[in-house]
């Protein structure tokens, strides 16, 4: 078990530590995310993103906390919620980090938090229009994985 979080605590050195390099290579019309990105989708106020990241589905979900009539105590404006699955079956133990890199490259790091029921989720301040890059590495019992993607935020 020590060296479980020796390793992650390494991994998460890495991944804070790295600027936009981390970011570089998203661009879905490349090569390489070919077959891994299961699309994007947009419906009442939030937005949607599913990826295959090794044989685990991901999917991640961006909402305004104020559409969902909540507030952070730190005033963050937006809730990034994922869950994990292998063979169908929701993971359930996940420790992990998310980052979010703003148009102006401005950036901000959180611990995934287990909401329960496979849960996991992370907020963070949305303040500008553009792309935003959300990176999110996590570790399950299997192993290490990253996925990123853009997420689009209009102006209000």
């Amino acid at each position: 078990m020590k060296g479980y979080f020796l390793i992650f605590a390494a991994v998460s050195l890495i991944f804070a530590t790295s600027s936009m390099a981390a970011m570089k290579g998203m661009d879905h019309g490349s090569s390489a995310d070919k077959g891994m990105d299961h699309g994007n989708s947009s419906d009442d106020g939030s937005f949607t993103h599913t990826a295959m990241a090794g044989d685990v589905h991901t999917e991640f979900k961006v909402m305004d906390l104020a559409s969902m009539n909540m507030k952070d105590p730190d005033g963050k404006t937006h809730h990034v919620m994922a869950t994990f699955t292998r063979n169908g079956e929701k993971i359930s133990k996940v420790v992990g980090k998310m980052k979010l890199v703003s148009p102006s490259k401005k950036e901000q790091l959180a611990d995934l938090k287990d909401f329960g029921g496979g849960i996991f989720a992370a907020n963070f301040t949305i303040d500008e229009p553009g792309k935003w890059g959300i990176v999110c590495l996590f570790k399950d019992e299997k192993g290490t994985q990253t996925v990123k993607f853009w997420y689009p935020h209009m102006a209000m």
